[in-house]
């Protein structure tokens, strides 16, 4: 069987047969969020069925598409949805479309997620853009044989890479400052990520805000630590959908999930249209 750089490279080429877009940015869009996609110009919109090795997501709220084309003159790839662990995916086939991206040419990855409020003053349809993150999944995507051919920059590709600003703060503050001028607050917080797919218990979410948690979520952690492993510059933005369990005497349903998404579509979209032109200018 192919390793996974071969499998990655063969994905590349296919996605380069049906578009000849070279992104620069690429976009992984999470529960809720993928309505984002349709701001994509002179879009080209690729079935991850139609991508060798490409997993295919089995969760509501993930259509399964990769969109090429541009926003606001710069070149993206956007991902309409993820796999997880949690529908029985290995970790080397979670973070499997990081890779492509990065192969694809993509400098900077822009990840998104549904996640569940652990900080008290946060509120359903909050946004908030990440500064770090606890892996509490049981599983590191960088493990395994060490592959540094996915290095996208001069010193990248290391066994031991460095993780104390795995969340680009440059990125962050740029997007801060774009939330300002949209007049609203865009707060930073610690995102923790666990296995799924059941939600937290009141006793962990307790135990999560000891560790200094703000957010919990069941993604994205594994698809960053690829992203730096690669040499990428990522932005992390997560919407809260719901408060987690224990913070509100309230039952989490994941219909509420998608609801609370398209309710905050348009500030979403609004802001992340505004940030890609930026990130590519600076």
């Amino acid at each position: 069987m192919p390793d996974q750089y071969a499998r990655a490279t063969a994905a590349v080429e296919a996605i380069r047969s049906l578009s000849p877009t070279t992104p620069a940015i690429g976009i992984i869009l999470g529960s809720g969020l993928g309505a984002f996609a349709s701001q994509v110009e002179n879009a080209i919109a690729i079935p991850y069925a139609d991508i060798p090795h490409f997993p295919q997501s089995t969760v509501v709220g993930h259509s399964g598409k990769l969109v090429l084309g541009t926003i606001g003159g710069v070149q993206v790839a956007v991902m309409q949805g993820r796999v997880h662990a949690y529908e029985g995916y290995a970790v080397e086939e979670v973070v499997f479309p990081a890779r492509v991206l990065g192969l694809l040419g993509c400098k900077t990855l822009i990840v998104t997620n549904a996640a569940g409020g652990i900080r008290s003053s946060l509120r359903p349809g909050e946004l908030v853009v990440l500064s770090d993150h606890i892996n509490l999944t049981g599983m590191n995507a960088a493990g395994g044989p060490n592959e540094p051919r996915f290095a996208m920059t001069p010193g990248a590709g290391q066994r031991f890479f460095d993780m104390s600003t795995v969340y680009t703060p440059k990125l962050r503050a740029l997007a801060v400052m774009e939330a300002d001028k949209q007049g609203f607050d865009l707060t930073e917080g610690i995102y923790l990520a666990v296995l799924g797919p059941s939600f937290e218990t009141p006793a962990e979410i307790r135990a999560f805000r000891t560790l200094g948690a703000d957010l919990v979520g069941m993604s994205t952690v594994h698809e960053v630590i690829v992203a730096r492993h690669m040499g990428l510059d990522v932005l992390g933005i997560s919407l809260v959908t719901n408060m987690a369990a224990g913070v509100v005497d309230q039952a989490i349903d994941h219909e509420d999930v998608l609801e609370i998404g398209r309710n905050v579509e348009k500030r979403f979209t609004n802001l992340l249209t505004a940030i890609v032109p930026k990130i590519e200018a600076s």
